[in-house]
């Protein structure tokens, strides 16, 4: 058997490096898949790109009964302002993809679906709690976050009438070697502070970017996706993934320092930044899925950077 990932970037090649290594045949579903950096992440596993869209229904179910596919990482889809660039097409993507998927998944058989989705999911224009719990009410009114709440929904009512099993994994901004795009800024943005040390070069910042959030590294998420993948199915379905507290950007600028004292950084002007205060409660994570983050960011950054200089990235 073996598992197809639709989407091949940060969060799903960040999986495939686990399930690989576990000896499971993974296929990538991905109109467009970046063959180098895959391999830069992957090395020599056992991997098939299928060069497909989430859009075309009749290409995912085939896929999936010619791989003999029992699980399915769906991660495809744009993020933040991408969905906004061509809102229709943004849409298409997010939301007809994700039933596409859902309905391949009844009509092959497959028996499990882990679903990517996001904190951005959550209606933030209400007073969060602190922590922020799986329970807080989703919506936010942008582009994504509504997408992502769709998604979530419909998936959801997909599951309640075929039975299959859905796992949905709300991740913090993810940060790790990655292509971005899709639309990532904010992974975005950690890349491009930790090149410009590497390089010695002026990290420029868009101002948007500057916001207090809560990050999670890539592989500390690729753990989580491997585990929701894999274990017994769990008493819950939802479970959010960070690290359960916020980063203001300055402290960043100050880690990225402490690895590249000469860094320096300029911020480009544009909208103000909307930043968080309330982090993630991640404990329904760490008692139903037995996983927590194991990288702090300053071990994280460590571990980015190494990943950087093993790549053409940073020359």
């Amino acid at each position: 058997m073996a598992t197809l990932i639709t989407g091949a970037g940060l969060v799903g090649s960040s999986f495939a490096q686990c399930a690989l290594k576990r000896g499971e045949r993974v296929i990538f579903f991905d109109p467009q898949p970046r063959r180098e950096f895959l391999h830069l992440k992957l090395g020599g596993g056992d991997f098939t790109l299928v060069h497909k869209d989430v859009r075309d229904l009749p290409a995912l179910i085939e896929a999936m009964r010619a791989f003999q596919v029992d699980t399915v990482v769906h991660t495809a889809g744009l993020i933040g302002a991408r969905v906004m660039e061509s809102l229709y097409t943004g849409f298409q993507i997010n939301v007809m993809g994700t039933i596409n998927v859902a309905e391949a998944v009844r009509i092959a058989g497959v028996k499990r679906l882990v679903h990517i989705s996001t904190f951005g999911v959550y209606d933030w224009r209400q007073d969060a709690p602190q922590p922020v719990g799986e329970n807080f009410p989703r919506g936010s009114g942008r582009a994504y976050g509504n997408s992502k709440a769709a998604k979530e929904l419909l998936l959801e009512s997909y599951q309640k009438i075929f039975g299959f099993e859905l796992i949905m994994l709300r991740l913090a901004n993810v940060y790790g070697l990655g292509h971005f795009w899709s639309g990532d800024a904010g992974g975005e943005k950690m890349q491009n502070l930790l090149v410009s040390g590497l390089r010695g070069e002026i990290a420029r910042i868009p101002q948007e970017q500057t916001l207090d959030f809560e990050y999670v590294y890539a592989k500390d998420v690729g753990r989580a996706v491997d585990l929701a993948a894999t274990i017994p199915f769990p008493g819950k379905t939802i479970f959010n993934i960070g690290t359960g507290r916020i980063t203001k950007f300055a402290e960043i600028v100050e880690m990225v320092k402490s690895f590249f004292p000469a860094l320096r950084v300029e911020i480009i002007p544009g909208q103000a930044p909307e930043s968080r205060s309330q982090h993630l409660d991640i404990s329904r994570a760490r008692n139903f899925l037995g996983w927590q983050p194991r990288f702090t960011m300053e071990s994280a950054l460590a571990d980015y950077i190494q990943d950087l200089k093993a790549s053409s990235i940073s020359s």
